[in-house]
């Protein structure tokens, strides 16, 4: 027989390999994605789903199985071999859709990219749940006190795992050499499960898994020790950057730098972006964001870069008698590899005694900086992710106000053009043209395949005509490649705002702001329409689409679902793994909103969502062990379960109140510190509700359920619906509902849902009874 310690480690070896294998997939992901964390929703829908089939659809077949614990340990190995492939896969999918590295990818790639990839992975790791409530129940009563236990290991495992590779694994490691550790753990675990037993049918099977697992474990130790984990990581990373000469590849704790080298050209990719080419830039665009505003000033002397200055724009600043450049960049590799691989140019731009360098936060540099500028550059192409998003909200713009010397100007780009304003090219312009407009009294608009917003509070901007500035490029001595007199004549013609400005009208009057990022929504609908165009139409419906839709919605499911219980009423106890679906979505959408909302405010989510989704399942355990410890003497668990309900409502529509009301005051260190701690204390108390209430339904369900129902058809049921509600609150939460209706919306319409199911729940009690 196999012991129960065995099964026990192979519980917790299950929570350790699954959530290393998520935070790594999503890791990949992110860097393949090219670092939009929205895509976080749609890669953990992916995986939920996914977990959902195998823990229900493949999970179910336990019941009838003669070989529980061969298909247990099968699927063990299935993972193993499944989690190095999947890294793999994520690194030269590219390839296999002729995709060019640095080229943007379409939702629907996304989509069916993640899902294929993670597919073995995730239907592997959800089956061996319900296989394993299963097994454990044979050495226990089959009840939910069995499936809170096994809850309880799982998640004590992903706790484990989830520490380490925030704090061990990323820092020492390659990906393939952490998924090869978890390969061969999951393989020596497998051969504790199979002890030698006499010749039947059943052990000829057991055995032959058993030498299996022998020989994988042998493989995967021989792949590390032997220095081929890193051969293969390094072979992956190449065809990653298939057609490119990759000369460099590097993680740091806030994401990827790849370097390629094409002649005597340098090109530094940040998480899969092109971010800076040397030693012979953009110049049209460097030259046009950096003359024009400055030429607009009538005597610059001191400048704020946010991002993006080395490799064109810093040189071109410097042609000025400025006497103060402050440069912040949020990651010290970046500049570390540019002084790596130097260039004449970039060379000149760092060893000027102007320019100051800032490692940190752009956004908590202007917070708490004293200096004051008169020029601000955003030196960043579009809001294209909540990292970026956090520099062309209303918030950020109120902030770099007050560090304007009088006169100053803020300096953006969008993506433009001479000819064609395509719908989602309008939405993107006007959602930040109009947060421009909220902040600031005079905003000067400068059409082209790259349009210029600079902003300012002085009437003088406006003033300033194309001869000015002309004049003032030469009586300032710059020289310059392409911006010339004659050029900023064209440029600035009146045909070109006469063209743009009624191309603009009738759009929404919509303001990108911290907690209603709709300015990633759009820039994602942008993007979007250049690699999925056929997805176009789907974006511009769920943009019109409004709270009081969703919440119409959920009021004619809940009439519908009410009606079946009243006439069927066996099938009011389905009520229960409703509450359980809507509590899955619940929770993936607040954990959402606190990773979204934590990346706005803090702006380090690569570095710090291994932590986040840790302390989740901290929750989640802590919860789970304390429901299950009384849950064989609890005789009120309808109760119970109704204020585990209430509880989920309340934290939804009091979660946004506890993060806005002190995030204006960020810069205070005292608030700072005590923000963070919410942060951690929400993430915790986001998974505890989830824990708590899981054992708690399997109880109830178990006990309305028709004598003879299969166990662990009903543990796979209810995990099933947890995590499909995880599946669509990923999706649409991540993708549709946080940066369409903000956070404050998007929590008020997860509390109605949970009403649903608190109401349907009561239904259910009264049938009962």
């Amino acid at each position: 027989m196999m012991s129960l310690l065995s099964l026990k480690a192979s519980l917790l070896i299950m929570g350790l390999g699954g959530i290393i294998a998520q935070i790594l997939l999503l890791r990949e992901l992110l860097v393949s994605f090219f670092g939009n964390e929205l895509t976080i929703g749609i890669i953990l829908a992916n995986w939920l789903i996914l977990e959902a089939i195998g823990s229900f659809l493949i999970g179910r077949s336990v019941e009838k199985t003669k070989w529980p614990l061969e298909l247990y340990v099968c699927l063990q190995l299935i993972f193993s071999i499944a989690l190095p492939l999947a890294i793999f896969l994520t690194r030269i999918f590219n390839n296999i859709i002729f995709a060019v590295p640095g080229e943007g990818l379409g939702f629907a790639t996304i989509i069916y990219a993640s899902f294929f990839i993670l597919l073995p992975v995730a239907i592997s790791h959800g089956a061996l749940f319900t296989y394993g409530c299963k097994l454990y129940s044979r050495s226990h009563e089959e009840n939910a006190v069995t499936v809170g236990k096994v809850y309880i290991l799982e998640t004590i495992g992903s706790i484990a795992g989830g520490i380490l590779i925030t704090f061990v694994l990323i820092q020492y490691l390659n990906s393939f050499e952490i998924a090869l550790g978890i390969s061969v753990i999951n393989a020596v675990i497998s051969l504790f499960l199979l002890p030698a037993r006499p010749v039947t049918p059943s052990v000829n099977l057991r055995n032959f898994l058993w030498g299996l697992s022998l020989l994988l474990a042998f493989g995967y130790f021989g792949l590390l020790f032997t220095g081929q984990a890193r051969g293969i990581h390094l072979m992956s990373i190449k065809s990653q950057w298939q057609g490119l000469d990759l000369i460099h590849h590097e993680n740091s704790i806030y994401g990827n730098i790849a370097i390629t080298k094409s002649g005597e050209q340098y090109t530094f990719y940040t998480d899969g972006i092109p971010a800076i080419t040397t030693p012979y830039p953009d110049i049209a665009r460097a030259e046009d964001l950096v003359h024009f505003p400055l030429l607009s000033h009538p005597g610059p002397k001191s400048v704020l870069i946010l991002s993006g200055g080395a490799g064109g724009i810093l040189s071109e600043i410097l042609k000025y008698p400025v006497t103060r450049v402050s440069y912040v960049e949020l990651d010290p590799l970046l500049l570390k590899l540019i002084r790596q691989f130097p260039t004449p140019l970039t060379e000149a731009e760092l060893a000027d005694p102007r320019v100051k360098i800032h490692f940190t936060d752009s956004r908590l540099f202007v917070a708490k900086t004293h200096e004051r500028f008169d020029i601000i550059f955003i030196g960043l192409p579009l809001p294209q992710e909540l990292q970026t998003n956090r520099l062309f909200s209303a918030e950020f713009f109120s902030a770099a106000k007050i560090k304007l010397n009088p006169g100053g100007i803020i300096v953006l780009s969008l993506p433009g053009s001479f000819n064609y304003l395509s719908p989602e090219l309008k939405d993107l312009n006007s959602c930040i043209l109009n947060t421009l407009k909220s902040v600031y009294r005079q905003v000067r608009i400068i059409p082209g395949d790259t349009n210029l917003y600079l902003a300012s509070d002085s009437a003088q901007l406006m003033k300033v005509t194309p001869g000015e500035l002309g004049r003032r490029l030469a009586e300032r001595g710059i020289k310059t490649s392409l911006f010339t007199k004659e050029y900023i004549e064209y440029r600035l013609h009146d045909r070109w705002l006469s063209w743009f400005l009624p191309r603009m009208e009738g759009s929404e009057l919509n303001i990108n702001s911290d907690f209603r990022p709709v300015g990633v929504y759009y820039s994602l609908s942008y993007l979007n329409s250049l690699f999925s165009p056929y997805l176009a139409g789907v974006f511009k419906w769920f943009e019109g689409i409004g709270l009081n839709f969703y919440i119409a919605l959920t009021f004619i499911a809940t009439l519908l679902l009410a009606a079946i219980f009243v006439i069927k009423p066996g099938c009011s106890r389905y009520s229960v793994p409703y509450a359980i679906f809507t509590s899955g979505f619940a929770s993936m959408i607040l954990d959402l909103a606190i990773i979204f909302t934590f990346q706005t405010l803090y702006g380090y989510l690569y570095f710090q969502i291994g932590l986040l989704v840790t302390i989740f399942m901290a929750g989640a355990a802590l919860g789970s062990i304390y429901i299950t410890r009384r849950l064989e003497g609890l005789r009120q668990d309808s109760r119970l379960f109704l204020f585990t309900e209430i509880f989920v409502i309340a934290f939804a529509l009091l979660l946004p109140f506890i993060f806005s009301i002190p995030s204006g005051h960020i810069e205070k260190p005292a608030v700072y510190i005590s923000l963070y701690a919410a942060f951690i204390l929400m993430s915790f108390l986001c998974g505890a509700q989830v824990g708590f209430q899981f054992p708690l339904a399997g109880k109830v369900y178990l006990g309305a359920s028709p004598q003879g129902r299969g166990f662990g058809e009903a543990a796979g049921l209810i995990y099933g619906a947890d995590l499909l509600g995880g599946f669509i609150g990923g999706f649409l939460g991540g993708v549709i509902l946080l940066p369409l209706l903000g956070l404050t919306e998007t929590c008020f319409l997860v509390a109605v849902i949970k009403i649903s199911s608190l109401l349907l729940f009561l239904l259910f009690t009264r049938i009962r009874k």
